[in-house]
This record gives C-alpha cells, sequence and structure tokens, in this order.
C-alpha cells in the first residue's frame, strides 16, 4: 500500500442555491485500501460522490485524483482518467447477454464503435478477456442468457464487471448491496473482498448496511450534516460516542 493517496479530498463544500449540502469535508484514499463512507440519511454520501466523480462541480475546494487537480472535471473526463462509478441503480443493457454487456465497454476502450456483435465474432481475443473478467466475477456460467432474465445480485454483479473492463485505478461503489437478499448481500461482500485483495484496482464506498462495512472496510469516513464526524480504523468507529449518537439512538448494529 502506498503512502501516496490516490484520491485526495480538501476542504470540498457544496450548496444548492441556500441549502450547505458539503461543508469543507477532506479525505484522502490510499492505494489498495478498501476505504468506506458512512453517515445517516441526508448526511451528504450522494453529493460528495457526485462532486468527486464529476457529475458536480464543487461549490469549493479541491479533488485530487493520481496526483492530478480534477476539480471540476466533467464526468466522461474523469472516468478516462481511470475513476469510475458503480451506481446504486443497475446500469447494465438488459436485452443483450452477459457477454455482450461485457463487451460493450470492452470494445469503446480500444475504440472500436459499439458494434458489439461483430466484434464478439471478429476478435477473440476480447471475448477471452469479457469471459476472464466474467469468470472472476462469478458470472461464467450465465454468459449466454439474457441480462434481464437473471436475479437483481447477479446484475449488480454484471455491472462491476462494466466497469473493471474499463481498467480503471479507483471504483466508487454506491450502495453496492442496497435491495438485495442477505444470501445476495453476502455473495456481494464476499466478492468485493475478493476484488479488493486481487485485482489491483482500489474500491471506495458508501453502504447504508453496517454489516457490510464493518466486514470489508479497512478505513472508515463518518459524515454527518455535511461534515466529516469520524475517521478511523473499523473498531474506531464501531465504538465512538459521536458516531454511535449520529445513528440515532447510539448503535451502528443492524
Amino acid at each position: 500500500m502506498g503512502d501516496r493517496p490516490l484520491l485526495e479530498v480538501q476542504g470540498l463544500s457544496h450548496r444548492f442555491g441556500r441549502f450547505q449540502v458539503l461543508q469543507g469535508v477532506s479525505l484522502r484514499v490510499l492505494p489498495g485500501r478498501l476505504t468506506a463512507l458512512i453517515g445517516p440519511n441526508g448526511a451528504g454520501k450522494t453529493t460528495f460522490y457526485n462532486c468527486v466523480s464529476g457529475r458536480f462541480a464543487p461549490t469549493s475546494g479541491r479533488v485530487v485524483f493520481d496526483g492530478r487537480d480534477i476539480t471540476g472535471l466533467p464526468a466522461h473526463r474523469v472516468a478516462r482518467l481511470g475513476l469510475l462509478r458503480s451506481f446504486q441503480i443497475t446500469n447494465i443493457f438488459p436485452g443483450l447477454t452477459v457477454l455482450e454487456n461485457v463487451l460493450v465497454p470492452l470494445t469503446l476502450r480500444d475504440g472500436q464503435g459499439m458494434d458489439v456483435l461483430r466484434a464478439r465474432h471478429r476478435d477473440p481475443g476480447r471475448v477471452a478477456e469479457a469471459r476472464g473478467l466474467l469468470e472472476c466475477l462469478g458470472l461464467d456460467a450465465v454468459a449466454d442468457r439474457r441480462a434481464s432474465e437473471l436475479p437483481y445480485g447477479d446484475k449488480r454483479r454484471i455491472e462491476i464487471a462494466l466497469v473493471l473492463a474499463l481498467r480503471p485505478k479507483l471504483v466508487l461503489l454506491d450502495e453496492p448491496t442496497a435491495g438485495m437478499t442477505p444470501e445476495e448481500t453476502d455473495r456481494m461482500v464476499a466478492l468485493i473482498r475478493d476484488l479488493a485483495e486481487g485485482s489491483g484496482v482500489t474500491f471506495f464506498l458508501t453502504e447504508h448496511d453496517m454489516n457490510v462495512v464493518f466486514s470489508v472496510a479497512d478505513y472508515i469516513y463518518v459524515l454527518h450534516q455535511g461534515g466529516l464526524l469520524a475517521e478511523g480504523a473499523p473498531a474506531e468507529i464501531r465504538a465512538d460516542r459521536r458516531v454511535r449518537e449520529a445513528y440515532l439512538g447510539g448503535s451502528l448494529d443492524p
């Protein structure tokens, strides 16, 4: 794990009209360290992600990614630099097969346009890469099924495959277990752990399920009312009185 942060956010603030959503938030994501951002509903987590990923331009502050100031850059330019976001709502191609879904970003990444079916027959190397990603994500058995036919948990895995196909340096995971059954959540937690340890990609997640956060995160930041309330290792955050009070009643347990 390197000492230089892959992502460094300095004094980030954002407002909508008179409503201050973020207030001077500063944090660092080190390469190889699975970092989590948590907070009660309305804490500002989604706005923070939107500012970092380029959907919103912050009102003030800086966002530095891999040594480069990306403050205010649009999302497509941020993505090209290797910072990608997996959304809370699945963002896949339901009419394509699972394999064809993964071929879309691979084809676009290589500058070949969106003729996925032709690319499938013309470039066996790209198909092999897609199948390798599916195997890594436990989707190889459903590669030739339409994405629309699969359960919700598998659709979320496809979404992660689409992101990984673009060879990111940092992935923002936005509520990766939202809407999942307990069994799907367990499989997603295991997948995140495996990817964080073996893919070479750094992950930064926000998640409402504290069991998930405490089981996968190496380091946690806590937002409350738009400001940074606490930071530390999972055991420190679990024991922090201020964090417990912020979570309505003094417990971080589900």
